[in-house]
Parts: C-alpha cells; structure tokens; sequence
C-alpha cells in the first residue's frame, strides 16, 4: 500500500496512523499498541526534543463508530520521525518521501522580522570568545545531562554534528604551510576561518536551549553569513574588557553568558 498525503483545512500535509502502519508493512496485529507507542515516544523535533503534542503534531481522527481501532492525523514530520524510529524493511523509501515534503514546508516557513533581528545580535554578541565558550559550555552540560554523565562520545557527536574533526582541520592548515600540531580546535579554526566560530557558537547556544540539531545547524548558517557580511572581528574577552571589544558589548553578550533567556533570547522559546 502507497502512502497517502493529506492536506488539512489549514493547508498542513498529514498522513492517517493506520495508512502509515500499512505502508510500513507492519503487522495489523501490532496496530493499537504501535500507535499508542509513536504518540508517546520522544523525537528531535526541528523546534527541539519532546513528545507529540496533540494538535500540533497529531490529531485524532473521526472513524465510524463501530471501529474499535482509533486513527489519528499526524503531521509530515512526526510521520518522519516514526517512520525512522520503526523496524519495517521499507522504512528507507518512505523517510525520504517524507524527508523531501517536510524540506518543501519547511522551506516556505520563514522567520519573523525580530527573529532575523536576533540572528543578527547573536552573530554579533559570539564574535567575543567569552560567548563562544560559555555557548559550548552549556551545550556540553545538556548533552552530559541527556546521556547520564557520560561524555565518551562528546567529540565524535561534535565532530558529526559540525561536519569536521580536529584532525580534518589540522591537515587542512598543514596544506597552507603551517603547522597546527598541539592547537585546539577553536585555534586552528581562527587561522583557517574565523566566522566558523561564530557558526559553531550559534550551534552551540541553541542546543543548549534543546532545540533540534538542524534547526540550530540552519541558524548557525546564517549567523555566519551575517557576521561575514558585516566583516566581524573575533575578539579575545576572556581577559576583561578592552577598548577593542567595550564598543561590542551588548545585552545579548550578557544574556547568553548567564544562559538567561528570558530577555532577548525569549523570542526563541
């Protein structure tokens, strides 16, 4: 059986949970207890890591009344999400169907005004170093949090997550005739691009704040292009305070070194 898109009286493509559990050639008799499991369950959500929420992601849907199974609307990306979480031999075709549509919506979502606004300040607010590293900081402590104090795999999902290793970039400095042996990452980023500290801080603030990794990834992006339009210097604040980076400092340096996000960072909640 094909899977079948739906289009709410709000324009939301959904699919049903009974045409989803067909199309995963999942047995009928698993029916009830795997839609009771996929509503309960907790997925990365392009706005961070949760359960369904009703009427955001799902939504009960009529059946005649003798039909003892109940069926539910869900959306693109929760029909993504359960389609990658389940064991059916199919679940590859359907993903990317899904995968694409959910691209096609999230594409024609843009952000507001005030958003893009902010984007801007933070790209600003992570050219000081303090912010990068309290940014990486709280994103370590949220990881820690999530795997039980078990940070053995803290740098291969941040090499992942990022798309680069420290030892990917020290060959990549090796090639420009300079030596990277001994650097840290942040180092060897500053000497081969700059603006990608803003990026990773940028990443580094919004997983903090548990959004999804694409999401903070998109932001990260576009962070970096802002700074790079603007031709942002990277500043060293860590010290204290210099008549170099004093004319930068602004509320959202402050906000994101104290993770307060109840002041400008609210408009992300």
């Amino acid at each position: 059986m094909e899977l079948q898109i739906l289009t709410s009286k709000k324009g939301t493509k959904v699919v049903t949970a009974s045409n989803l559990h067909q199309a995963l050639q999942l047995s009928d008799h698993h029916y009830q207890a795997n839609v009771k499991a996929w509503l309960n369950d907790v997925y990365e959500f392009r706005d961070g890591i949760r359960k369904p929420l009703k009427m955001k992601d799902f939504a009960p849907r009529k059946t005649e009344e003798n039909h003892l199974l109940k069926d539910y609307y869900l959306s693109a990306e929760l029909a993504k999400l359960i389609t990658l979480n389940s064991r059916s031999k199919v679940k590859q075709k359907y993903a990317k169907w899904l995968f694409s549509l959910e691209d096609k919506v999230e594409n024609a979502e843009l952000l507001s005004k005030e958003q893009v606004l902010q984007v801007l300040e933070l790209a600003k607010a992570m050219s000081h170093l303090s912010c990068q590293e309290n940014a990486e900081r709280q994103h370590q402590e949220k990881y820690e949090e999530r795997h039980k104090g078990q940070l053995s795999q803290w740098w291969k999902y941040r090499a992942d997550l990022l798309g680069y290793t420290t030892h990917a970039l020290r060959d990549r400095l090796r090639l420009k005739g300079r030596n990277g042996q001994g650097k840290t990452q942040k180092q060897l980023l500053l000497q081969i691009d700059p603006y990608e500290t803003i990026r990773t801080g940028v990443i580094d603030l919004f997983l903090a704040m548990g959004k999804s990794a694409r999401y903070a990834r998109n932001l990260g992006d576009l962070a970096k292009t802002f700074a790079k339009e603007l031709g942002l210097e990277i500043f060293d604040d860590r010290q204290g305070p210099t008549i170099f980076n004093q004319s930068l400092k602004t509320p959202m340096v402050e906000e994101i070194k104290s993770f307060e996000k109840s002041g400008q960072l609210s408009v992300w909640s």
